[in-house]
């Protein structure tokens, strides 16, 4: 009787023994912060407010330790030179620290794929459109006399020559380029002037010239960026939520035809990194 209780004792012990480790983990694990990957939205035409927008994220992500990686989901046709800028130049200084992966969903094209070389993995889908690396701008007016309207110098109103206005486009467009080849690295395997034609691809064919790595979904992106930060067991967060930033509201950024409907031509004068579709005719 006595060797029984003893038995039944030692095994309790072993099953206590077993158990408190497994709960005292259990706690341990709630207590530490599941590792984040930030997921930014690109789902417009790239202009001031969604510039913004996405800055606002960019920051958060690259300050916040929780966050360890960082996915871009694309669907943009571009939009202002500068704003496309500062968008990169802002990841640059996040991927110093955390990777960043991208993911084309409809297009990227034009200043949105100039943003997806700025990210060390890129995903397409088979049918995205993707590439149209250039720059379009409408010339600046010939100087001439309005009323009773005085400037203190020829340019002073019309911004500058048209034949400089040319060349300030050039100038862009070779940055972009070497942003594509800088991105894009040995994995390129199109010439430069080929991808100076401006054209667009599908994804597919994307892939064949190297300017994405990879065909896949969104899920794919973020295992993909949980590898590159060395993370399991991952909790994704829209950065959005985060910040509390918004790009709803902004001003209207392309033009209405007549007819009340948007055209896909900037709304305003300046210089674009934007894709327009070949079936569009200005009004």
């Amino acid at each position: 009787m006595i060797q029984s209780a003893t038995n039944k004792w030692g095994a309790g012990s072993v099953f206590l023994f077993i158990l408190l480790p497994l709960i005292a983990g259990l706690l341990l694990s709630l207590l530490i912060p599941q590792p984040i990957i930030g997921v930014i939205y690109l789902n417009d035409a790239i202009q001031s407010d969604t510039a913004q927008q996405m800055i606002q994220e960019i920051i958060y992500a690259r300050q916040d330790p929780q966050v360890k990686a960082v996915v871009l989901v694309l669907n943009s046709p571009g939009g202002t030179v500068t704003d496309t800028e500062s968008i990169y130049m802002e990841l640059s200084r996040l991927r110093q620290t955390k990777p960043v992966v991208s993911v084309v969903e409809g297009m990227a094209a034009s200043g949105a794929y100039y943003i997806a070389v700025g990210t060390d993995y890129i995903f397409a889908k088979p049918s995205s459109e993707v590439g149209n690396v250039g720059v379009i701008g409408e010339l600046p007016p010939q100087p001439s006399v309005l009323g009773e309207l005085y400037s203190t110098g020829p340019y002073k109103l019309w911004s500058s020559p048209r034949d400089q206005f040319v060349r300030e486009m050039d100038t862009l467009k070779q940055g972009f380029i070497k942003a594509v080849e800088l991105g894009r690295g040995k994995a390129l395997k199109i010439p430069e002037e080929t991808i100076l034609r401006g054209q667009i691809y599908t994804g597919v064919e994307a892939l064949q010239y190297g300017l994405i790595d990879e065909l896949g979904t969104q899920s794919q992106a973020f295992d993909k960026a949980a590898s590159m930060a060395k993370i399991s067991h991952y909790q994704l967060v829209d950065l959005s939520l985060k910040t509390g930033s918004s790009s709803s509201g902004q001003p209207a950024f392309f033009m209405q035809a007549p007819d009340g409907t948007t055209t896909a031509y900037p709304k305003d004068p300046g210089l674009y990194l934007l894709y327009v579709p070949q079936t569009e005719s200005k009004p």
